[in-house]
């Protein structure tokens, strides 16, 4: 495996992020595109109102040109058109989440998009996705930590758009405080790069390296006290790659591991809501997880780093436990 795929597209990914949010932050804060914050959210955050957000355009585009300059040789040379599937298939995701940001800021409001509106967008993704994949991926669920798969049939092409739509969501739920899906993501793109190496695949190494210089470059500006925000163009784009690269390595289960952060913030919700719906008691002081732990004190590094750790840990066992 070509060590210059790992060192070159995360580095050329890292430096593009980070000048294009030094040359445009300003930019942004002169335009007023700032996060408008919601009142039934922690009151503290109120003073984060006025943040550029969209920033989820910057590492898009640091990665835009190491899948270009990297993955277009390669491309060439390989043949396999994955690569090219599962980022039109992020961008895409990310286009949704740049439309739901962009009438925030038109309208001066904290809605965007309705979630009906969201939800066709994403599933017709999705649906176009798994065609484009259809004689890339198999209908078995390999099952973690044995040797044994479940085949679904044609009812998996059911459960692969409802997953798939489920964790782009969920990582979308997961970015509300600073730092926290940007983090998350690199350790879940470090885990998918060292799978990459392990299974010599040059093409989800290369796409892995570059979300993960993207990260980093972003983290830059976006760990607190953050100095933009990614927005919904970011969160989509990231779920789009997580649920992405998952199905690209024909394991989706193994997002249970490696994405237990986000799939645990969406439930939380989902556990709230439907409390408070027939029982009108909440389970959490609020959702998505991250607010209970902060209206339990805990402060927004530290809510990080426990889930930057959490997710490594499970990482680790997601390595060991899945056969690639």
């Amino acid at each position: 495996m070509e060590i210059w795929i790992l060192v070159g597209t995360l580095l050329l990914t890292l430096i593009v992020t980070f000048l294009l949010e030094k040359k445009f932050i300003p930019y942004l804060m002169r335009i007023k595109m700032g996060q408008t914050i919601l009142e039934i959210g922690p009151r503290w955050h109120k003073s984060k109102e006025g943040t550029p957000t969209m920033g989820g355009l910057f590492f898009a585009g640091g990665i835009l040109v190491s899948v270009l300059a990297f993955g277009i040789p390669l491309l060439i040379r390989e043949g396999d058109m994955n690569l090219l599937k599962v980022f039109v298939m992020t961008v895409l995701y990310g286009a949704v989440g740049f439309i739901d940001d962009f009438v925030k800021f038109v309208k001066k409001r904290n809605k965007g998009l309705s979630a009906i509106q969201k939800l066709i967008f994403q599933f017709a993704i999705a649906a176009g996705f798994f065609y484009s994949m259809k004689d890339s991926l198999t209908t078995k669920l390999d099952l973690p930590f044995t040797d044994l798969s479940l085949d679904l049939g044609a009812f998996y092409w059911v459960f692969a758009m409802v997953f798939l739509v489920l964790v782009v969501n969920a990582v979308n739920l997961t970015d509300g405080i600073d730092g926290l899906a940007g983090s998350t993501t690199l350790v879940v793109f470090a885990f998918f790069a060292a799978v990459a190496w392990r299974i010599e695949s040059a093409e989800s190494l290369l796409f892995s390296s570059a979300i993960c210089g993207g990260m980093i470059g972003f983290l830059i500006y976006n760990i607190y006290p953050a100095r933009i925000f990614m927005g919904d163009t970011g969160s989509l784009f990231l779920g789009g790659a997580v649920a992405g690269m998952a199905f690209w390595l024909n394991n989706p289960l193994i997002i249970v591991f490696v994405g237990f952060v986000y799939l645990f913030e969406a439930l939380s919700v989902v556990l709230q809501v439907g409390s408070y719906k027939m029982t009108k008691k909440r389970i959490f002081r609020m959702a998505p997880f991250h607010h209970h732990l902060e209206m339990c004190g805990w402060k927004e590094p530290r809510i990080v780093s426990f889930s930057c750790i959490l997710t490594a840990v499970l990482c680790v066992l997601a390595y060991f436990g899945f056969y690639f």
